[in-house]
C-alpha cells in the first residue's frame, strides 16, 4: 500500500530564501568591511601628508639675513651645557679672528656639512681662529634640539669649539641670525669681514661634497689682513626655532 508524500515546498522556499538572504547579507558585509578598509587607508594616507606638509613647513628653507659688514660682534655670555661653563664672547675671541656659527643638533642642512665644520675648525684653529657654535632653537617645540643633548651632540660629531644654548634667543636676535646653519667671521678686533654660507652644498639642492671653499677664503683674507670677497653667499637652511610671542 502506497503513502502520498507531499513535499513541504513551503519548508524548501523558506530555506531557499534564508540561504540567499544570507548570501547577501554576507556579501554586504564584506563590501562594508572593503569600504571601511578603503576609508582608513585613505585617512592614513591624507594624515601622512599633513605630517609630511607640517614638517616641510617647520623645516622651511631659510636665507641669512646678511648682518652688514664692519658690524661689530655682539658680546654675549650662555651656558655651555656640555660642560656646565658659562661661556663669554670677549673672553674666548681668536687673536686673530673669530668664527660665530649658528648650529642646532637635528637641523640635515647642519648634519650635512658637520663633519667640514669639524675639519675646519681644526685646520684654522691653530692659525689663531676662534670658533663658537649657539644653538637658540626652542627646546620645547623641538626638542631634539634640548639643552641636555647638546653636549653628548658635540661629542658625536666631534666639535672641538664651545657649543653654547641660547635659550632667551637673544643673541640670535642680536646677530639677526635667520637659519641654520649662519656663519659670521670677525677679525681680531671683532668686525664683521663675512657673513653667509659655508660653501654651496645643500643637501638634495646640491648635494655634493662640502668643501668649505666660501668659509676658508674669507679666513685666508682676513688672516693675510686682506678684506673678504666682495660678493658674499648667504647660507641657507632651517629657519630659527622661534618661540611665540
Amino acid at each position: 500500500m502506497h503513502r502520498n508524500f507531499a513535499l513541504p515546498w513551503n519548508d524548501i522556499f523558506v530555506f531557499r530564501w534564508g540561504i540567499r538572504t544570507a548570501v547577501r547579507v554576507y556579501t554586504g558585509y564584506d563590501w562594508i568591511r572593503t569600504g571601511y578598509n578603503r576609508i582608513r587607508t585613505g585617512y592614513n594616507r591624507i594624515r601622512t601628508a599633513v605630517r609630511i606638509y607640517g614638517f616641510v613647513l617647520t623645516m622651511a628653507y631659510t636665507l641669512s639675513n646678511m648682518l652688514p659688514l664692519g658690524t661689530i660682534a655682539p658680546d654675549f655670555e650662555l651656558p655651555e651645557p656640555g660642560t656646565g661653563n658659562n661661556i663669554r664672547l670677549n673672553d674666548i675671541k681668536g687673536a686673530r679672528a673669530t668664527v660665530v656659527m649658528f648650529l642646532c643638533n637635528h637641523c640635515p642642512y647642519v648634519l650635512y656639512i658637520n663633519a667640514e665644520i669639524v675639519r675646519i675648525a681644526q685646520e684654522y684653529g691653530p692659525k689663531g681662529v676662534q670658533f663658537v657654535g649657539i644653538n637658540s632653537n626652542d627646546a620645547e617645540t623641538h626638542p631634539d634640539d634640548a639643552p641636555e643633548k647638546m653636549g653628548p651632540h658635540a661629542s658625536t660629531v666631534g666639535y672641538t669649539f664651545p657649543y653654547l644654548y641660547d635659550e632667551t634667543q637673544e643673541v640670535a636676535r642680536q646677530y639677526d641670525a635667520a637659519c641654520t646653519p649662519d656663519f659670521y667671521v670677525f677679525d681680531a678686533d671683532l668686525k664683521l669681514a663675512y657673513r653667509g654660507q659655508l660653501d654651496g652644498s645643500r643637501p638634495k639642492r646640491n648635494p655634493v661634497e662640502p668643501t668649505g671653499e666660501d668659509l676658508r677664503a674669507a679666513l685666508d683674507a682676513v688672516l693675510s689682513g686682506q678684506p673678504a670677497a666682495e660678493v658674499q653667499r648667504p647660507s641657507g637652511g632651517c629657519n630659527i626655532k622661534w618661540k611665540e610671542a
